[in-house]
């Protein structure tokens, strides 16, 4: 009898899946509240930093804890192994300071006992504040958001790639954008004794969507009394947000124009260096971090096909939002054996708001069906706009000076050399490519010779296409630095 309840139970041994391990993780975050834009310097809020403890404690209960629902394989719980750990956030009070608060969530202090050294002499030293942990967050000037970029009311002009912030301004020429601001300024203005301290009538527009909506979000948090607070109905307060929430996607994303979401470009490059760094160095590194601000999370998401999946991809995310990718396997995990590429998935899940209140849940990547996918397919799909190195970056964005300088001249000397290569190579003769660009550009030089005859003969002149829309104004063209 025994021995057939042996061999029963070894034919369903295949049946039962293997156990998930957690090989790493890579956690993009939102700072927690904070004071307004309006009154710059933004701080982080008492509640901001609660926010980003509870998520960091979240976290913790995930994936550190040595009882945690995910753990991660190798991970260190108690005290914290700093290489085991890559935190990064850009040069900002805020987000320096939400990042110190998630982290001290993420690995409390341990008390006297596990924060406690002997020394050589066999006297005992105690960590201060009970066993506080240091955990170093590394400040990085970054695409997604400059030094103060939380002081600014939008973050492309914080990114410092030309194209993407001419792109974003583009934006203020589409019919889409003037239609919008036509349709909803009697909207605007009927909230005008609301924000009249801060904004003017004319101000008060859908132009300043984003720092109107911001303003107005603080102070009912924050506010005990806010001026002519009966305007701020359930439905008003909705359109504000709707109208912020469409203004900043506009500007982070755009299909036709990929430059535009250069914040969620560079945070994708970063996201695979760091899972990939995970699987070279076998989990000896599992856990990036990085803090940064709501551009980042529209341009991703924006990239990454997430709007089909749900509208709501198009939103502003809530204060302590965040976003992660799990680095997963199926295969066995040991000292002597390590899943190959072929084993590995990624899983992507966000939570909006502080995942200590909020789901963290999954959501499928890329237009994929699954929201488990190979982490090849992974790796492919994200380094279709993933741009992760400064030469490409300079490239793409159309920088030549300052860190694109030295960048840019090693790339005309590279395509300099590769040129003459050719040209040698054939006796001197000149290649199908170039000969197909010097004959365009003759073709065009000879078009652009007619028409000007035709001008000067017909007392014509050219004029600006966008000065006829009577729209082009310098203080619209900076708009998307100080919307």
């Amino acid at each position: 009898m025994l021995a057939k309840s042996i061999l029963l139970v070894s034919s369903l041994l295949p049946l039962i899946p293997a156990q998930e391990t957690v090989l790493g993780v890579y956690i993009f975050h939102r700072h927690g509240d904070r004071t307004s834009k309006s009154f710059t310097p933004t701080t982080l809020t008492d509640l901001g930093y609660q926010q980003v403890w509870q998520s960091g404690n979240f976290y913790r209960n995930r994936y550190v804890d040595a009882n945690a629902s995910s753990l991660i394989y190798g991970i260190a719980s108690n005290v914290v192994k700093n290489s085991q750990l890559s935190v990064e956030a850009p040069v900002d009070t805020v987000l320096q300071n939400s990042a110190a608060g998630f982290l001290q969530g993420l690995y409390p202090p341990v008390g006297a006992t596990l924060g406690s050294q002997t020394l050589a002499n066999g006297s005992s030293v105690e960590a201060p504040m009970g066993g506080y942990q240091l955990i170093p967050v590394n400040a990085v000037q970054s695409a997604s958001s400059g030094a103060n970029s939380e002081n600014s009311a939008w973050l492309q002009g914080q990114s410092g790639c030309n194209n993407a912030i001419v792109s974003s301004n583009n934006y203020f020429f589409s019919d889409e954008y003037i239609q919008k601001l036509n349709s909803t300024k009697a909207f605007y203005q009927s909230i005008l004794p609301v924000i009249n301290g801060t904004f003017t009538a004319a101000t008060d527009t859908f132009k300043n969507a984003y720092s109107i909506y911001d303003l107005i979000h603080v102070s009912m948090i924050h506010n005990s009394s806010i001026p002519s607070d009966d305007l701020l109905t359930n439905d008003t307060v909705y359109q504000l947000q709707t109208l912020a929430d469409n203004h900043e996607f506009n500007l982070a994303y755009n299909t036709s124009d990929p430059i535009r979401a250069i914040a969620g470009s560079t945070l994708a490059a970063q996201i695979v260096q760091q899972l990939n760094s995970t699987i070279v160095g076998k989990s000896k590194s599992q856990v990036g971090i990085q803090f940064g601000a709501y551009a980042s999370f529209l341009s991703f998401f924006g990239l990454a096909q997430l709007p089909a999946v749900t509208e709501n991809f198009t939103g502003i995310v809530d204060y302590a939002s965040s976003m992660t990718f799990e680095l997963l396997t199926n295969a066995t995990v040991s000292n002597t054996s390590y899943p190959s590429n072929d084993d590995i998935s990624v899983r992507f899940l966000f939570s909006n708001g502080s995942a200590a209140a909020n789901p963290l849940t999954a959501y499928p990547l890329f237009g994929q069906s699954s929201t488990t996918i190979p982490w090849t397919t992974f790796v492919s799909e994200m380094n279709k706009f993933a741009i992760g190195d400064q030469a490409t970056w300079c490239s793409k964005c159309g920088n030549s000076t300052g860190v694109c300088a030295s960048a840019t001249s090693t790339s005309t000397s590279a395509s300099s050399t590769a040129t003459a290569g050719s040209s040698s190579g054939n006796g001197g003769a000149i290649s199908k490519a170039v000969a197909g660009v010097i004959g365009a550009m003759v073709t065009l030089a000879v078009i652009l010779g007619i028409e000007a005859l035709i001008m000067l003969l017909g007392g014509l002149r050219l004029v600006n296409k966008k000065r006829l829309g009577g729209v082009a104004t310098p203080e619209t063209v900076g708009a998307a630095a100080k919307a």
